[in-house]
């Protein structure tokens, strides 16, 4: 697998060493595993040329590869100071660079205002995407069919992925080490990269595919039923299928259809994000929590929260607490 790392014009620095450095540490945490993908995955800074970069910030960096036939796995493009708009005009080359790669399956991430390239290929026509929400208003204007998402900082249509924010593009990037090296490499990063700040890429994104977009409306209903019955302990499929009508064999069916999830794992999905929430905002027992979100068998929940989570409870707790208070002081 090859990554390739724009360095263009006009760059924010922290766009690409985020991305770069978290993908290297990845390595070095499946290489500890051994992993042998670990080896099969290659970081490259790519530009026009090898002319070192003279970035606003007055850092300045220098590409390992030049744009040419070569194709990459997945592709970052980096966030732009001040208006974007002219150097993307500019740089017509790695425009038509950009939609080469994704036509021959590469992955492309844009953050901030540099989405503006991947809308300059025009591969997010009547698709959704976010941009730094300073240009939202010039991004609507210069790019009028693409489907702008002002609430989300995060959006996905397919092969291409948008962040508003460099903090968006950590959840990004952890997101593709989970596709790339596994649960437990981008776990392990998730807890040595701010893990008390890091919210999981469902929850933040929105995706062309996502479970609650589609046009099943029964199921639509079934959901927003769920979310609003959290609590409730007896819950039972078989009952919510009979009250919407339909048998249990069909509301799995068509459930699944809708949401690629099963029922029961949905509303454990949801069930287990508030619990998050109340873990880090309320003083509430473990006991207490576990109840309000419809366990009365604490022990179940926590090895459920484990599963989903990765860490128990009580750790969960105090990781995002001490971040908290710290924060605060």
């Amino acid at each position: 697998m090859r990554i390739a790392f724009l360095v263009l014009p006009n760059m924010l620095a922290t766009s690409l060493t985020n991305a770069y450095e978290l993908f290297f540490a990845a390595k070095q945490a499946a290489k500890m595993r051994r992993l042998k993908v670990a080896n099969d995955v290659e970081l490259l800074k790519v530009s026009i040329n090898k002319n070192r970069v003279e970035l606003p910030s007055g850092l300045s960096l220098r590409a390992d590869h030049v744009i040419d036939d070569s194709l990459f796995d997945i592709i970052y493009v980096p966030a732009l100071w001040r208006n974007p708009i002219p150097v993307v005009k500019s740089n017509s080359l790695v425009v038509d660079w950009l939609r080469r790669q994704y036509e021959h399956g590469a992955i492309i991430n844009g953050t901030g205002t540099g989405v503006c390239f991947i809308a300059e290929t025009g591969l997010l026509n009547n698709r959704p995407a976010t941009t730094h929400w300073h240009h939202l208003e010039k991004f609507a204007a210069s790019y009028p069919l693409v489907e702008l998402k002002r609430q989300h900082f995060i959006t996905s249509a397919g092969r291409l992925f948008c962040a508003a924010s460099i903090n968006a593009q950590t959840d990004l990037n952890l997101h593709h080490v989970h596709r790339t090296f596994g649960k437990d490499v981008s776990d392990h990063l998730a807890q040595h990269f701010s893990n008390e700040v890091r919210q999981p890429f469902d929850k933040l994104s929105f995706n062309q595919e996502d479970n609650s977009n589609h046009p099943d409306e029964i199921i639509l209903q079934a959901q927003l039923w769920m979310q609003n019955n959290l609590a409730m302990h007896d819950l039972s499929m078989q009952n919510l299928a009979t009250l919407l009508g339909m048998s249990q064999r069909n509301f799995n069916r068509r459930f699944r259809d809708a949401t690629n999830l099963s029922p029961l794992k949905y509303l454990q999905s949801r069930r287990l994000d508030q619990a998050r929430d109340l873990l880090q905002n309320t003083n509430l027992s473990i006991n207490e929590i576990a109840y309000r979100v419809g366990y009365t068998d604490v022990s179940y929940f926590a090895r459920l929260f484990r599963q989903f989570s990765s860490t128990t409870p009580k750790q969960y707790r105090t990781t995002v607490r001490a971040k908290l208070f710290s924060s605060n002081a």
